[in-house]
């Protein structure tokens, strides 16, 4: 044998004897991942009928043009009432109507179209039509819910001698028709002004907008000021056309 081909022996055999003496380096364990989580339910939605029984959804009608007319002939003219102490806090709302629902959400379920709402009663989805600006949305919070009557208003008119539960009973009123969903732009350009000042730029609601404001004054027995009365009477002779 060579001595080059013993070398290589040699060198192979002590390779082995190293290999089988030196301890293996262990692979580290990999922990396992740890367990996501479960994804959260969705919300479930329901149609907004469901949150209110049987309670008709309906935005009310104020009275024909005729009994808007006598109405408007019977209200006390009086100049405005001092704004001292007045706060929207003297008006709570909104407050609980159905269950946990408010009336900010039962307005928004009555004035809409296929609205659906979650177990806390808002409004998820669904389509409204702002009546006073014409314009459509799909978003509840891109609408406003306005008070015919201004809170203002109606302090001004007689409301800063109310009670606290009669202003809450005002603020929150779906019985008659002071409550509207309409678009936040147009409700914050009303404030609290009167149909003198500003009415709804969509003229083809004059006429309810006329009716319903008469009427919700008639029913409070708030005043009115000689301005007022006449574009009142401007926006009734709407209805005949």
């Amino acid at each position: 044998m060579s001595t080059h081909t013993w070398w290589r022996r040699a060198a192979t055999t002590t390779a082995l004897i190293i290999a089988a003496v030196l301890p293996v380096a262990s692979t580290p364990a990999i922990a396992d991942p740890a367990p996501r989580p479960a994804p959260a339910p969705a919300p479930e939605l329901r149609p907004a009928e469901a949150a209110f029984g049987t309670v008709p959804l309906k935005l009310p009608e104020p009275p024909s043009e005729a009994v808007a007319r006598a109405e408007l002939a019977g209200l006390h003219i009086a100049a405005p009432h001092s704004m001292n102490g007045y706060s929207r806090a003297k008006f709570p709302h909104w407050i609980k109507q159905y269950g946990e629902c408010d009336t900010r959400e039962v307005v928004l379920a009555r004035d809409g179209e296929d609205v659906k709402q979650d177990e806390k009663c808002r409004a998820i989805s669904g389509t409204w039509f702002s009546e006073y600006d014409a314009k459509v949305f799909h978003v509840s919070g891109q609408l406003d819910i306005d008070h015919i009557v201004p809170l203002a208003n109606a302090w001004r008119s007689g409301a800063d001698e109310w009670t606290t539960p009669e202003r809450r009973a005002f603020a929150n009123d779906l019985v008659h028709a002071q409550l509207i969903a309409v678009s936040a732009s147009s409700n914050r350009q009303k404030g609290d002004q009167s149909p003198d000042q500003w009415s709804p730029p969509r003229h083809a609601y004059w006429c309810t907008y006329a009716r319903a404001w008469t009427d919700v004054k008639h029913l409070y027995h708030l005043n009115i000021t000689e301005p007022e009365k006449g574009k009142l009477t401007e926006m009734l002779d709407t209805c005949e056309q």
